[in-house]
């Protein structure tokens, strides 16, 4: 029984474009139509349950490919997608990478050979091109998958708010925890604050800061804390996530220090326990719900393909950071 990639071969198509053709989509011309239902007919091919439930109500897939499920951003990221692409009648497959390049691409490989409507991509840390051509839309979010739109926040805009914040509280002392730098947004994060700290800095009020690189990692946090409290303590710490803040709150409690008393603690993402956390988290609000609806309009070619999406982090000002 002839399959849909037969179709394809016949057609000299890809998968993606003939299951277009048997869905109806109006973005697919007519030559290029009449090509693939002319090698429908003449292979006999009978679409299957998949192909039959695109030219029907029946809810339909989107694909999304995340680092680490476990990261805390990162599934309330996916829940947001989930919800955006529920308003659309369709459904999330999801599919983790594990942080590794290589099962990335075979995770996306795998989403496209199921002909979703898109998918959407988290991207590695260390991540590259496809390696292959699909008609299958794909956009990345937060970070940077290679060839393809992102979606993202200004990261480097938000650690600008947060160096400001800071600033304007009286510090200057502080060290700043960045992210991995060999990802994008542990870079951009990283150039933000310090940038915007050495702007602030001048002769007559300069800014003494100290920058270590981490992990995006609570116990990562926690031991540059330990070590960079050890030192000359500075009287404020930012770090490229809440989850490496919330890290540097732990270690300054084991240290007998008070937040924001002792030490001023600041974080980025506004993940779900910052807010229950004691005290409770400063930190950049990411528009998660922004991000998942950018993601959405490109999948469903509302958005310019070559066009990224940069959205703006908000401050949040809680408990745990105070002037000095």
């Amino acid at each position: 029984m002839p399959t849909i990639i037969d179709v394809a071969k016949k057609a000299g198509v890809s998968v993606g474009t003939v299951s277009r053709v048997l869905s109806n989509n109006e973005t697919v011309k007519e030559p290029l139509k009449r090509r693939v239902l002319s090698a429908v007919d003449a292979l006999g091919y009978k679409p299957n349950l998949a192909a039959r439930a695109l030219r029907t109500n029946r809810v339909d897939v989107i694909g999304l490919v995340v680092p680490d499920i476990t990261n805390p951003f990162f599934s309330q990221l996916a829940k947001s997608i989930e919800t955006e692409a529920a308003l659309r009648g369709h459904m999330v497959m999801l599919a983790n990478s594990h942080d590794d390049a290589e099962t990335e691409r075979k995770q996306i490989s795998a989403l496209i050979d199921r002909i979703p409507r898109g998918v959407i991509v988290i991207a590695a840390a260390e991540t590259g091109p496809l390696g292959q051509e699909t008609d299958v839309p794909i956009i990345s979010v937060d970070r940077r998958f290679e060839g393809f739109p992102l979606a993202a926040t200004d990261h480097a805009g938000g650690s600008a708010k947060i160096a400001d914040h800071l600033f304007g509280l009286g510090h200057r002392k502080i060290a700043y925890i960045a992210g991995p730098q060999s990802t994008e947004v542990g870079r951009a994060r990283r150039q933000g604050f310090v940038q915007r700290i050495e702007a602030l800095s001048s002769p007559p009020d300069p800014v003494s800061l100290t920058t270590v690189e981490g992990q995006f990692h609570y116990e990562n946090g926690e031991q540059i804390a330990r070590e960079v409290l050890a030192q000359d303590r500075p009287t404020a710490i930012a770090a490229a996530s809440d989850q490496l803040a919330i890290g540097v709150l732990r270690a300054a409690r084991d240290l007998k220090l008070d937040v924001p008393g002792d030490l001023s603690v600041a974080g980025f993402d506004d993940i779900d326990l910052a807010s229950l956390v004691v005290p409770r988290l400063t930190t950049i609000r990411q528009p998660t719900e922004g991000l998942a609806k950018a993601a959405i309009q490109y999948l469903f070619g509302e958005r310019a393909a070559a066009e990224d999406a940069a959205l703006e982090g908000k401050l949040i000002i809680r408990g745990s950071t105070q002037a000095i």
